[in-house]
């Protein structure tokens, strides 16, 4: 499962157990239809869409839900000698009240669904993030693209691969249509993406206008880093490549620190998987970062989004070559006043949110700023979301 740490500041303790060490490498490919217990425990479960084949064989995208449990084994109350230890159990109780609101949310209302999308070398882990949107009264999803976490097999000699970011047009609608039945043709959908899935998104929604009923961007990857003069030059070198061998591989400098920052075995607070989302990136493609930079280049000529866009970013950025404290309180992956500015292009109504010590990924955060970017969402959605009327 998931973990997030209850601090405040600071460095999480290091934990007890690994529960990685017990995740398989790959998921079991799902008959149509079926739905398997997923790695996040209770309340999650995961099937797949078939995106037929490749070079390389069998492509899937991974659509996961999130259904609040109506008695969790290990949120049961404390009784005895244990209720001595409350700033022990101080975590423990939060967990019951979450999951009580999200029960009783989930029983009460249904204004919507919400569909996540995952960043590079990334998938979906962030329980809480479920958590939050069932507290208000939304149907949580979150998709795995192809040959990402989830969707991953041994046969992927190129995890996150992509020579064309219109590629995920059919693991959305795939993952789309697989909603609606289950929801209901006129339910209306948020999407909630994450860097490179910003991109992927917005994009999208760009082709697609009917598709979502808003747009929220988690430091959506918009520009290159540095400027577009950056990629203007980095087109230059490595289009010709990508034209004649889009699969290979880039010999690039390899970090280890935005990592460090998540994961609870170093300095974060999340349980991640060793294989979907590895300590160093996915080796980088020349057709990948080609479809990258042709996305940035689609973004910078202006979009023209017709729902309204809640963009998320951390209010400063560290772009350092090793890791220091300060990436656990700013964006350590994307220039966040380029990502800003490109943002307002995107289409008609676009609010910015400036979350002050937020990483690249607001809602990994530490809790103080976490909790703001939650709080941003909230204010944002009285004046842009609708609510529906209790369904008993």
């Amino acid at each position: 499962m998931s973990h997030a740490s209850s601090q405040t500041s600071g460095f999480p303790a290091a934990p007890d157990y690994d529960p990685t060490a017990t995740w398989p490498d790959y998921c079991e490919t799902t008959l149509r239809g079926q739905w398997l217990p997923d790695i996040l425990g209770a309340g999650f479960s995961y099937t797949t869409l078939p995106m037929g084949t490749d070079e390389e064989g069998e492509l899937c995208a991974t659509l996961v839900r999130y259904q609040p449990q109506e008695h969790p084994r290990h949120l049961t109350e404390p009784t005895g000698w244990l209720r001595k230890i409350s700033a022990q159990l101080a975590p423990l109780r939060e967990d019951i009240r979450r999951f009580r609101a999200e029960r009783n949310a989930a029983k009460a209302v249904r204004n919507g669904f919400v569909l996540a999308i995952h960043g590079w070398s990334d998938y979906f882990y962030n329980a809480e993030l479920a958590g939050y949107w069932a507290s208000r009264g939304y149907s949580f999803y979150a998709l795995d693209l192809r040959r990402y976490g989830r969707s991953m097999r041994a046969h992927h000699q190129n995890p996150g691969f992509t020579s064309n970011l219109e590629e995920y047009d059919a693991d959305l609608a795939a993952a789309l249509a697989a909603i609606r039945e289950l929801e209901g043709q006129e339910m209306p959908g948020i999407c909630v993406a994450h860097s490179t899935g910003g991109l992927i998104a917005s994009l999208w929604v760009n082709r697609n206008p009917e598709a979502f009923s808003a747009l929220i961007l988690n430091s959506p990857w918009l520009e290159t880093q540095g400027s577009y003069l950056v990629r203007y030059a980095t087109q230059g070198v490595f289009e010709p490549i990508a034209r004649v061998r889009p699969r290979a591989k880039l010999h690039l400098p390899e970090f280890d620190h935005y990592w460090r920052s998540l994961s609870r075995l170093s300095h974060g607070s999340w349980d991640l998987h060793p294989v979907w989302r590895p300590p160093v990136s996915f080796p980088t493609t020349a057709g990948w970062i080609t479809a990258i930079l042709a996305g940035h280049r689609e973004v910078s000529r202006g979009l023209a989004v017709k729902i309204p866009i809640l963009v998320l970013t951390s209010r400063s950025a560290h772009l350092g070559t090793s890791f220091d404290e300060s990436m656990l309180h700013s964006d350590s992956v994307i220039e966040v006043q380029v990502v800003r500015e490109r943002s307002l292009g995107l289409g008609s109504e676009v609010t910015n949110a400036i979350i002050d010590g937020s990483m690249h990924d607001v809602f990994t955060s530490l809790p103080v700023p976490r909790a703001a970017a939650y709080a941003a969402i909230d204010r944002w959605a009285a004046g842009y979301l609708p609510t529906r009327t209790t369904t008993g």
